[in-house]
């Protein structure tokens, strides 16, 4: 730092002035014979002055010279400023801060380092530094190569020197740490979920303006009492006892708690915990945020009763039913025990819808399922399939005698009369009975075991129950005729593909069809899949089958790729036999498309629901291999079954196809609309297209499209064609 400017005072003359004034002292002393002693004393005084005045300049250097040094070495930022803000000296830290040398800061001005928004204040603050002669503050912001720094700048003025000493610390971290505390503060107090902060000890220190929204509670009213205060003594002390261990073990905790508002009100919210430590890992608080899920379960569960549970009788649906079997069939199996399935089917009852009116049918129908409920255990599921037919499952059954002890009181229950609008009515039922797994182990197949006892119930005079029974001989003869006609089939070339087009709504384009496999009989003519495809899974037959499937679809596909879109995709039906090989098949088929120079997409899978829900471990890697490669795969009669959300997400489904159940009534039934919605809205919430099947009128499709529905497939727009009628289609609608 340069060095500071001496005083004024010229003391270049004082060493002669002084001898020379001694001299005439001498002199004056030496006339006169007797000095006085008073003298002599005044003499070495002065001398002693002297001395002083000849060593002052060099102290003076000297001081000056370790302030020089010293304001060098401390490390706050020293600047010396002229009134015009011009900087006429600084300090190394002040080199430091600003990253510009010495030699560069004293040729400029320090107000053209300061930021415009800045400029305002600095330069009242410097007129208000000079003019009062008190110590003066501000904190502006510099701008130095492009980067920000916030000051403070602490000055006083010097007006012998005309010149102000300011020190310049740097304030930008406590600045930024400012402005995030504010908007960390604006935050705590805006957000909408309720906050609580506690101590190590769980009382209360602060709560935000949303909590007192949520409970009722003012800050003042809660701060020093601990947090559990406003619990709603729904929960046991077990359920707050693992709220505290996790607490302990994790630091968090989150999950749904009832809570008690103010007024008493018991509400369900979501609650998050998270433990805030100081460097010691000791707890310093908690903070507890929670929002009020109320009323958004209840709108889950309204939803979920109205897509599971019939709406008139409040018994378990379609769906619910085929879910509850499944979950039957597992227990079953996995504890070795025999499971019934019966399904009722009242008697004559549309004629007494008829009579009576639909408002007396549908009170029958209430009483029917009181019965029923009365009639079986806590543990069975009485369900409602619709109209007038009901279905029972009935667990752990192990006799006979105890199912038909279970049949025989349904009858007489309903056999009693009931009084409908002041008017007796007398009512009866058929019972099919099938058992798994002695008669089955699918759903599907139960049900028709069931169907059919029930038919023969119905036949056999009515009021009864009757069991599905076997008559294997015939059975096996029959199966075994037709697998050996299989094999001529598939030798003699007597298989063909029909394709039924799949339209895309928005533009009307058809790009994709569904293979559907026919068989020319010698004998019977033309046979449709269900009439051969149950025995070829049965023998094994069906691998071959899939192979000569897939191989057809894919010269079909190259075809129309070429002369019609390249888009084209023709998807064929999986069997889930073919998943249990594991995937061999997926790798030939991959390596058959390559030689046929056909992208994987242009051959799609379909699958049924069931299939995704199979934890065996070959299904699943066949699953994995199919989309790995990218082979799209379809959810058949999606929202019949019972699929995973997980499961559509791990195996990367391309589409799910709507059966053709919810479709023929969407126009009968609104809740057939709103489970089409959900399932459309779900599935490209997933990135997953939808495919309408068994669309057969212009209503429906118009429906379809407005719900956002990406396909449609079914008789409106045309039923399975040939290849050759596929070519003709196809060339009309260009």
């Amino acid at each position: 730092m340069k060095k500071m400017p001496h005083s004024t005072i010229d003391d270049s003359h004082l060493p002669q002035q002084t001898e020379l004034q001694l001299s005439k002292m001498s002199a004056a002393i030496a006339q006169k014979a007797t000095g006085s002693q008073n003298l002599q004393r005044q003499l070495k005084a002065r001398r002693g002055e002297l001395d002083k005045l000849r060593i002052a300049p060099t102290q003076l250097d000297a001081s000056l010279e370790r302030y020089n040094k010293l304001d060098d070495f401390i490390p706050v930022a020293y600047f010396m400023l002229a009134s015009d803000s011009s900087i006429v000296d600084a300090n190394q830290a002040a080199e430091w801060l600003l990253g510009i040398p010495r030699s560069t800061l004293c040729l400029q001005h320090f107000a053209k380092l300061v930021a415009e928004e800045s400029q305002s204040t600095f330069n009242a603050f410097l007129e208000k530094t000079f003019s009062i002669r008190h110590h003066q503050s501000c904190e502006v912001t510099l701008k130095i190569a492009g980067r920000m720094i916030w000051i403070e700048i602490k000055a006083i003025a010097d007006p012998l020197l005309q010149i102000c000493r300011a020190a310049v610390s740097d304030i930008t971290e406590r600045k930024q740490t400012e402005r995030r505390l504010q908007i960390a503060t604006m935050a705590y107090q805006a957000i909408d979920e309720a906050i609580l902060i506690t101590d190590a000890s769980y009382r209360i220190v602060a709560v935000n303006p949303a909590f007192t929204k949520l409970t009722g509670y003012t800050e003042e009213e809660v701060v020093g009492q601990f947090a559990h205060f406003y619990k709603s003594e729904c929960h046991d002390s077990r359920f707050y006892l693992n709220i505290w261990k996790a607490l302990r073990k994790t630091g968090h905790w989150q999950g749904e708690i009832w809570k008690r508002r103010k007024n008493g009100e018991i509400y369900l919210e979501w609650l998050r915990i998270n433990t805030n430590y100081d460097s010691n890992g000791k707890v310093l608080q908690r903070v507890a945020i929670s929002t009020d899920i109320t009323d958004r379960k209840r709108a889950e569960e309204t939803m979920w009763k109205r897509a599971n549970f019939d709406q008139l009788t409040c018994l378990p649906n379609r769906y619910l039913f085929y879910d509850r079997m499944q979950l039957a069939i597992k227990q079953a199996y996995r504890e070795g025990r025999t499971m019934a399935l019966m399904l009722l089917d009242l008697d004559r009852f549309k004629e007494i819808n008829d009579t009576l009116g639909h408002d007396m049918g549908d009170s029958l129908l209430l009483e029917i399922a009181r019965r029923l409920n009365h009639c079986v255990r806590e543990t069975d599921t009485v369900a409602r399939l619709g109209g007038d037919e009901f279905a029972i499952i009935l667990n752990e059954m192990e006799d006979r005698v105890s199912i038909e002890r279970i049949a025989q009181g349904i009858l007489q229950q309903l056999a009693e009369p009931l009084l409908l609008n002041g008017k007796k009515v007398n009512i009866s039922a058929s019972i099919g009975i099938t058992f798994y797994p002695e008669d089955a182990s699918e759903i599907e197949t139960l049900m028709k075991n069931a169907d059919q006892a029930m038919y023969d119930a119905k036949e056999a005079g009515r009021n009864r129950f009757s069991y599905f029974t076997h008559t294997i001989q015939e059975t096996v003869r029959s199966q075994a005729i037709l697998d050996n006609d299989l094999r001529d089939a598939l030798a003699d070339n007597q298989l063909q593909l029909h394709y039924q087009p799949i339209i895309e709504l928005a533009s009307g384009v058809i790009y994709k069809a569904e293979a559907l496999i026919r068989w020319r009989h010698p004998q019977q003519g033309w046979l449709n899949p269900t009439d051969f495809i149950a025995v070829a899974e049965k023998t094994g037959l069906i691998v071959e089958i899939s192979d000569w499937v897939f191989k057809e679809a894919a010269r079909q596909v190259k075809l129309w790729r070429r002369y019609f879109d390249k888009r084209f995709q023709i998807s064929i039906n999986g069997s889930p036999m073919l998943f249990h090989y594991g995937s061999e098949h997926q790798n030939s088929w991959f390596e058959h498309l390559q030689q046929n120079g056909l992208t994987v997409d242009s051959i799609g899978v379909e699958i049924g629901e069931g299939l995704l829900l199979d934890t065996s471990h070959a299904i699943s890697s066949t699953l994995s291999s199919f989309c790995e490669i990218g082979m799209p795969i379809s959810i058949d009669d999606f929202g019949t079954g019972c699929s995973s959300l997980s499961c559509l997400q791990k195996f990367h489904i391309a589409y799910l196809k709507i059966d053709r159940s919810f479709v023929s009534q969407l126009l009968n039934q609104s809740n057939k609309i709103m489970l089409c919605e959900a399932m459309i809205a779900m599935a490209h919430k997933l990135k997953i297209k939808v495919i309408a099947e068994g669309v057969e009128t212009h209503e429906q499709r118009e429906q379809l499209e407005k719900m956002g529905c990406d396909f449609a497939q079914g008789y409106l727009l045309s039923k399975p064609l040939s290849a050759e009628a596929f070519d003709t289609l196809l060339q009309k609608r260009e």
